[in-house]
């Protein structure tokens, strides 16, 4: 499989399990890997038969600037949901960033990474 990355997708989202995240809301960042077979669009140097980055980008931030979630265990799924919607995709690996989540003690980051695959 063949793959196309996209990294750094920032948009801001009210997703969390405490009223101050759903009220202020924060910066989610989001990492993608498309696999793919990239050869029918290369061969007849054809974007219909690859994953148009730019729509999938839209779509992603669409979804984190969206309908508020608890766990961004769900907000990593329905990204996914939406990547293996595009037909030349086969799986996909999400991983979500949540810098500035509310923990009491100095960190850098927190994510969660999921891989799915069609069927």
């Amino acid at each position: 499989m063949d793959r196309v990355t996209l990294r750094g997708l920032r948009a801001r989202g009210h997703h969390g399990v405490f009223e101050r995240e759903r009220i202020e809301g924060q910066t989610f960042v989001v990492d993608l890997v498309l696999y793919l077979d990239t050869r029918p669009a290369a061969s007849g140097d054809d974007l219909s038969r690859t994953a148009h980055y730019g729509i999938v980008a839209e779509e992603v931030t669409a979804i984190i600037s969206g309908e508020p979630v608890d766990l961004i265990e769900t907000l990593a799924q329905r990204i996914a949901d939406q990547c293996l919607k595009h037909q030349a995709v086969e799986e996909v690996e999400v991983t979500v960033h949540k810098p500035d989540a509310p923990i009491t003690v100095p960190f850098d980051d927190v994510t969660i990474t999921i891989h799915r695959s069609r069927g």
